[in-house]
């Protein structure tokens, strides 16, 4: 079947080069093919470009980055910002960059200027009183549901701002159970630098109204998070309504699970949250809708939970999976907890030279999973995301879990 070659404007589209590019992916070198598969893997990554674009990272992971690129020691960073313990504070977050580090950082590792000089985001409010209600980002809160029962009466959102935060604070028991939840000191998590802490917190208010509107069935206990629960919650994978078994098991053990569309600028995959009286509470956002992503996301906040990551006054972690885990202890554990309950820690198929879909199938079928969670982590492995992209299911968890109709994308 010949191959014919046009710019991607549909997911049809690229649904069809990546067919193709299967097909004429082990071409040798020098044959019509090869000519072919380059072209398609120009096509295609524009495409991913324009449609899954990648957040530009924060400068302490494009340091850590080039790190690793060159492999440079700490020790080879002094001459660009000043002392061994410039370094290490500039590294944990401690300390930020100054101009002159930025300059020399840029000049000689080649690190772009505007991802050097990204700054952190701002605290959050520790009061209601201390609220500039005007930084809501009001109007997509009201497109994803946030404000559903509220009266509007002849007013538009834009107007009654202030009203609307205080009624949705209200919806969750009042401001005492903000600080609980949104308001903590978020160092050590996997947030997004240019992370818009309003939208973080709108949409945290969001996520407790919606829980309040779904409890979970059970009462929950943490001893009840053993072994064989997890691998009784992973082994829902392989239905095609996984998704909504995943989120009634849960109920079951005092667990609510929920959808909930991430606000511009939050940069979020999902969130745990420890009520006191309600019992935990994840959130994930499905902003990349596929069925190996849900797996992972859902263990990790269920990671963080079963691991004892909510202590000590802890009550909250949101995530941004794109982000390395490198500078939280939590967060390599969490990583580490979804990888090992999915699949085995063995796992090598990722390396396999040549590896057909009949493979991941088979695979997925004999250790009980998804064939997305086996297709998922050998992309990974191979950081080639092309590969066997039609067996992630995309587009099929959306429509099995608590999401409003008239969601923002």
């Amino acid at each position: 079947m010949e191959i014919q070659f046009k710019v991607l404007k549909t997911e049809a589209d690229y649904d069809r080069a990546l067919a193709d590019l299967e097909r004429v992916f082990d071409a040798p070198a020098g044959s019509p093919e090869a000519d072919q598969l380059d072209v398609l893997v120009l096509l295609i990554k524009s495409y991913e470009n324009e449609h899954y674009p990648i957040d530009v990272p924060e400068p302490r992971e494009a340091i850590r980055f080039r790190m690793e690129q060159a492999g440079l020691s700490q020790k080879d960073l002094i001459p660009y910002i000043g002392s061994r313990s410039k370094v290490s504070e500039v590294l944990s977050g401690k300390r930020e960059l100054t101009l002159a580090m930025i300059r020399s950082l840029n000049k000689h590792l080649g690190i772009p200027a505007e991802v050097l000089i990204r700054e952190a985001p701002a605290a959050l409010p520790k009061a209601l009183a201390d609220l500039d209600f005007a930084q809501f980002p009001i109007k997509e809160m009201e497109k994803n549901g946030a404000f559903s029962g509220f009266d509007l009466g002849m007013s538009k959102i834009g107007e009654k701002a202030e009203e609307a935060i205080r009624w949705l604070v209200g919806q969750i028991g009042g401001f005492q159970a903000v600080p609980q939840v949104a308001l903590r000191k978020t160092d050590g998590m996997r947030l997004n630098s240019k992370l818009d802490t309003y939208a973080l917190l709108g949409w945290s208010l969001q996520a407790l109204k919606e829980a309040a509107d779904h409890p979970s069935s059970g009462r929950f206990k943490s001893e009840a998070l053993t072994d064989k629960f997890i691998e009784t919650l992973v082994g829902l994978s392989v239905l095609d309504d996984g998704p909504r078994h995943a989120k009634e098991y849960l109920a079951k053990a005092g667990i609510t699970l929920l959808a909930l569309p991430h606000l511009t600028h939050t940069y979020l995959d999902g969130a745990v949250f420890l009520r006191e009286r309600e019992g935990p509470l994840i959130v994930l956002t499905l902003r990349y809708d596929r069925v190996d992503n849900f797996w992972f996301v859902l263990l990790h906040e269920l990671g963080h939970l079963k691991l004892g990551h909510l202590s000590g006054g802890r009550t909250w972690i949101a995530d941004d999976l794109d982000l390395p885990n490198a500078d939280s202890i939590q967060e390599r554990e969490a990583d580490d907890f979804a990888s090992r309950v999915l699949l085995p820690q063995e796992f090598d198929l990722g390396s396999h030279v040549r590896l057909s879909s009949k493979d991941v199938i088979s695979y997925a079928s004999d250790h009980g999973v998804h064939p997305a969670i086996v297709a998922g982590r050998i992309q990974h492995a191979r950081k080639e995301f092309r590969t066997f992209a039609k067996l992630l299911g995309r587009g099929e968890v959306r429509k099995w879990l608590v999401v409003k109709d008239n969601e923002a994308s």
